[in-house]
């Protein structure tokens, strides 16, 4: 009797779980059936979100309680208004106004020359002299004739004061004397040509001509080159898009790598004219050369500075990153608790950069704490753990 109704109660038990049994998703499929196939969708959507209350609930908890977690390492920067100056690399060459060819005004032969080559001279130095082959006795003689001319007018001068004589004695012989006096001047302006002389202080670079030399006017007839190496001065191209940052007074770093030295000087003069072949105007930077180290066309490397902020912000250029957007955005740090705050994406605009230092010009604000090392690896809202803070530059 026992037997049978342990029996029975296993069969209805059996029959009561069969019927309450839940249909697996592959059954409801097999069945075809809309209506099933929408209430299973609806109770495993409502198990979806249970379990995911759940699961946030559950981390929740184990952040709390978990000493041990694992949270990104960071470096950060504060950000700081800083002084910044953006300077325009280019390249130029050395060059003087003062580096000339000298030609003899005159032919004739070489008969003397007065300077080496390395040597410094003085303006109007005598440098050299051509063969004036027999003008200097024509002098000589028109000299002793415009002496006695004067002394022939000065008689006739004073003879006419006191009324004596005719005035046609007197006009003749001031005329006679003024004419003598003229040639005297025009034959020594003509002699004096036969003399070469530096036409500014400088060194003589180069003598090209020998003594002995028949020279003449004209092309290829040069005798000395002349450089002064004080007044020394760079040219350079500038893109036309710097025409109103690059102007006249603006500072210059100026380097020489073959000598090893910089100097810092202006920009003294700033071309008018934009080049059509290349979109360029030139600029003039004036160079000291106290020392005569300085050569002309040597190569020299320019820092023009072109752009001045006083209280830029800079970073990294290195920690910015980009969506999808084209957006350039960076992590700032929030909520600081000892050492431990939470990164924020914020998006930025930057301007000039400097190496590798960009300015933000919109999106951070001055005292912002910014994630430097670590960038790459962090996420929006992510909670950070801070390792060292720095200054920016």
């Amino acid at each position: 009797m026992k037997k049978t109704l342990i029996t029975a109660l296993s069969i209805v038990l059996l029959i009561s779980c069969g019927k309450n049994k839940e249909q697996s998703v592959q059954e409801v499929l097999d069945s075809n059936n809309l209506e099933q196939l929408r209430a299973k969708k609806d109770q495993l959507d409502e198990q979806q979100q249970s379990l995911a209350a759940d699961l946030k609930l559950l981390n929740q908890k184990i952040s709390e309680l978990d000493t041990n977690k694992k949270v990104p390492l960071i470096t950060v920067i504060n950000a700081k208004e800083n002084s910044f100056n953006h300077f325009l690399e280019l390249q130029g060459s050395v060059q003087t106004k003062k580096n000339v060819l000298v030609y003899p005004e005159v032919a004739g032969q070489l008969v003397s020359i007065y300077v080496r080559e390395g040597q410094q001279v003085n303006k109007g130095q005598a440098l050299a002299k051509i063969d004036d082959a027999g003008m200097g006795n024509q002098l000589a003689q028109l000299e002793a004739n415009a002496e006695l001319a004067k002394t022939t007018y000065e008689r006739q001068k004073r003879l006419w004061d006191q009324k004596i004589g005719s005035e046609i004695q007197y006009l003749q012989a001031k005329t006679n004397y003024e004419a003598q006096m003229n040639a005297v001047t025009n034959l020594r302006k003509n002699i004096a040509k036969f003399t070469i002389r530096a036409p500014f202080a400088g060194i003589i670079d180069d003598v090209i001509k020998e003594q002995g030399t028949v020279v003449a006017p004209g092309a290829g007839a040069e005798v000395f080159r002349i450089v002064n190496l004080g007044d020394m001065y760079i040219e350079t191209d500038v893109p036309e898009n710097y025409i109103t940052s690059v102007t006249k007074g603006k500072d210059v770093q100026v380097e020489f790598p073959i000598l090893g030295k910089t100097v810092n000087s202006k920009i003294r003069q700033a071309g008018n004219f934009i080049n059509p072949a290349n979109r360029t105007f030139k600029v003039e930077i004036g160079v000291s050369n106290k020392d005569r180290s300085i050569k002309p066309n040597l190569t020299a490397k320019l820092k023009i500075n072109d752009y001045t902020n006083p209280s830029a912000i800079l970073i990294p250029q290195s920690i910015i990153s980009e969506n999808a957007g084209g957006e350039q955005y960076v992590y700032v740090v929030e909520n600081i608790k000892d050492s431990v705050g939470k990164a924020k994406q914020v998006v930025i605009e930057t301007g000039k950069t400097q190496g590798d230092i960009i300015e933000v010009v919109k999106g951070i604000t001055n005292g912002d704490t910014i994630v430097n090392e670590g960038a790459r690896s962090v996420k929006n809202g992510q909670e950070v753990k801070i390792l060292t803070v720095a200054n920016t530059k």
